[in-house]
C-alpha cells in the first residue's frame, strides 16, 4: 500500500540566531491544521486545528530582524498544545497574514464563533485576575430610556 504524500500550503524550519536552518523543528501548515514536528531520535508531531487558534501574533528582536526572521506567537483553545510560538521562521509577515487568513476559513468552515463580552460587570476570579464572568444573552438589560437605539448599560 502506497503512502500518499501531502501537500501542504507552507513548510519551515526553526532556524538557528544566524537564520540557519540547523534545527530538529520542522512546521507544516495545510488548509486545517498547523503540524509542528520536533526532535531527532525521540520526535513528536503536533496538530493544531487552525479554527482552535483564536489570536495570531507577529514578533522580531533587534538580532531576528538582522537575519530575515521572526517568531509568531499564537493564543490557542487546543488542550495539549495552549499557547505557542512559530519560533525563528523566514518571511513572518507573509506566514502570518496567510496563517490568519487560514483560521479565519478554518472557524468559519467549521462554524466556530467566539464572541467578547461587552459590558459586562468585572470580577475577580480566585487566582485575583479581574476577568468577566459568563453571562448569558437573556441577562443582558437592554433598557433605553432616552429612545437612542443604544442600550442604556453601553452608555455609561
Amino acid at each position: 500500500m502506497a503512502k500518499e504524500k501531502k501537500s501542504y500550503l507552507w513548510q519551515s524550519r526553526k532556524r538557528n540566531c544566524l537564520g540557519l536552518p540547523w534545527s530538529f523543528t520542522k512546521y507544516s501548515l495545510d488548509e486545517e491544521k498547523l503540524y509542528i514536528n520536533t526532535g531527532f531520535l525521540n520526535s513528536t508531531e503536533d496538530e493544531i486545528r487552525l479554527y482552535r487558534i483564536t489570536d495570531v501574533t507577529l514578533k522580531r528582536s533587534f538580532g531576528q530582524k538582522l537575519f530575515g526572521l521572526g517568531t509568531i506567537h499564537c493564543d490557542s483553545s487546543d488542550v495539549t498544545k495552549g499557547n505557542f510560538d512559530i519560533i525563528n521562521i523566514k518571511n513572518t509577515k507573509e506566514v502570518k497574514d496567510m496563517l490568519s487568513k487560514l483560521v479565519d476559513e478554518a472557524r468559519i468552515r467549521n462554524r466556530v464563533f467566539t464572541s467578547e463580552s461587552v459590558g459586562s460587570r468585572p470580577h475577580d476570579d480566585h487566582d485575583g485576575h479581574a476577568g468577566m464572568p459568563p453571562v448569558h444573552p437573556d441577562e443582558i438589560d437592554r433598557t433605553d430610556a432616552n429612545g437612542n437605539g443604544v442600550p442604556d448599560i453601553f452608555e455609561k
